[in-house]
């Protein structure tokens, strides 16, 4: 039994009247275990026949599914492969409330461990500008991890405060999602360490870091797009209360109203924040009524037509190399690839990145991913990097290996075991599961050199 800190009991109890013994006990049941289909590798129903044991769609989310907590899905190599991401259910709720379209430039301000950009990248489909922003570099780590294993190859992963960006990014973006940080009560089933830190975190310490993040974000956003703002906490003055503020305080914004019917969400409560009528189109997710963790989340639409032209930036950036990127990196592309990469180069120290397309100059921003990392310039080659393996298709590469799932080949590629390759030509060639980039392999007469990055994964 979860030893709940006792004003928060008493807090709650005020505030569900007679839900609050249905929701005590939902502390007790299992958690609910969710997994999404990444939709720039693999639709979702072709998933459903890989994974026999998903147990339905995520009512809010088409592309989301239930799985049993005794399953392991991150060891099946399908995971390796970008094919899915594991994630809390409720968490995928924001993103496919944005109604996030390709072409669309996206920040999440707010993106470790990734799963919410990830998301958004899938629904761009590679076109746009996708902006993963975390002000902790410690935590950026597996935001970086979980974006180059989904095969994302149109975002850039930076470390700014929001008052940073809205310096450089002003009337950027389409869509942006705040996860905003909160005092987690809706967490308390899925860790119950915080609800023994609760009093740490309480609302008070929380409100003026929200209130920070939406004054910030509403000078980024265009014109007619929209914000998503989103937290995992109960408290009213967390959500009703803080959207209520925003909108007096902002009055080109307004609710954009979710389908609550159609994704399952709870209406939020317009008397917790200041009688806001329009508060009724926000949502709620409660443990005791829905297959989630606690979540509230509010879509604010910026007044104006919406508009889809890239805002045009001068890049200051030095160093950006047009087309057909360096001399080694072509000389690669023509020996290995059976397509062109092209578009605008960045070179940070070794490192050669693709930039996505209409990126804003950077220089005097954090960058910890200044695009699709592509590999390294070495004195006298190119090496390909794990996260451009998993941006490819399989048909993108002339030399190739390909596994088959039944095999368990996969599994001891994975392991960083090495192979005979008598077939197969010299050089580097793209390792697949089935038509699923795995990573790269180095051949030499007939033997397959592992190049397979353990490590990566488990950063």
């Amino acid at each position: 039994m979860i030893q709940l800190p006792a004003l928060y009991v008493s807090q709650m109890q005020e505030l569900l009247g007679s839900e609050w013994d249905a929701y005590r006990e939902s502390l007790t049941r299992p958690r609910t275990c969710g997994l999404r289909a990444n939709l720039l590798k693999i639709a979702p129903d072709l998933l459903a026949g890989k994974l026999p044991y998903l147990k339905g769609n995520i009512p809010w989310c088409a592309e989301g599914f239930y799985y049993p907590a005794e399953e392991r899905p991150a060891k099946n190599p399908y995971y390796h492969a970008g094919l899915f991401y594991i994630q809390e259910p409720s968490a995928m709720a924001p993103a496919a409330a944005a109604g996030i379209t390709p072409g669309q430039n996206v920040l999440d301000i707010c993106a470790a461990p990734g799963g919410k950009s990830a998301q958004a990248a899938g629904y761009l489909q590679g076109r746009g500008v996708l902006a993963a922003n975390d002000v902790s570099a410690s935590r950026g780590k597996a935001l970086v991890k979980n974006l180059e294993l989904s095969g994302v190859t149109n975002a850039v992963v930076l470390h700014e405060t929001p008052e940073k960006l809205s310096g450089r990014f002003a009337d950027f973006f389409d869509r942006i999602l705040i996860d905003a940080p909160c005092s987690g009560e809706g967490m308390f089933r899925k860790d119950s360490a915080s609800a023994r830190t609760w009093e740490k975190h309480k609302p008070h310490t929380c409100m003026p870091l929200q209130r920070d993040i939406l004054f910030h974000c509403a000078k980024m956003l265009k014109p007619g797009g929209r914000i998503v703002y989103s937290t995992c906490t109960f408290e009213p003055g967390e959500n009703e209360g803080m959207m209520d503020a925003f909108l007096a305080g902002h009055p080109a914004f307004s609710v954009a109203p979710l389908d609550h019917a159609r994704a399952g969400f709870a209406q939020a409560n317009p008397a917790w924040g200041e009688g806001r009528a329009e508060l009724a189109g926000a949502g709620r997710i409660w443990p005791h009524k829905h297959g989630g963790e606690g979540h509230f989340l509010c879509v604010l639409k910026k007044s104006g037509a919406e508009n889809l032209e890239m805002k045009k930036f001068a890049s200051k950036t030095p160093n950006l190399l047009r087309s057909e990127g360096p001399a080694h990196f072509r000389a690669f592309c023509k020996t290995v690839l059976t397509r062109e990469i092209r578009g605008v180069f960045q070179q940070y120290g070794t490192s050669l990145y693709l930039r996505p397309p209409g990126l804003p100059d950077l220089a005097g921003i954090r960058v910890a991913r200044g695009g699709w990392l592509l590999g390294e310039l070495k004195a006298d080659r190119f090496e390909p990097s794990q996260a451009f393996a998993m941006g490819l298709r399989k048909e993108d590469a002339g030399n190739r290996v390909t596994f088959s799932a039944a095999s368990g080949e996969a599994a001891r590629y994975l392991r960083g075991e090495s192979f005979d390759a008598d077939r197969c030509p010299d050089g580097w060639a793209l390792v697949c599961l089935e038509e699923y980039p795995l990573g790269w392999a180095k051949i030499q007469n007939g033997k397959m050199k592992n190049k397979y990055l353990k490590s990566w994964i488990d950063r």
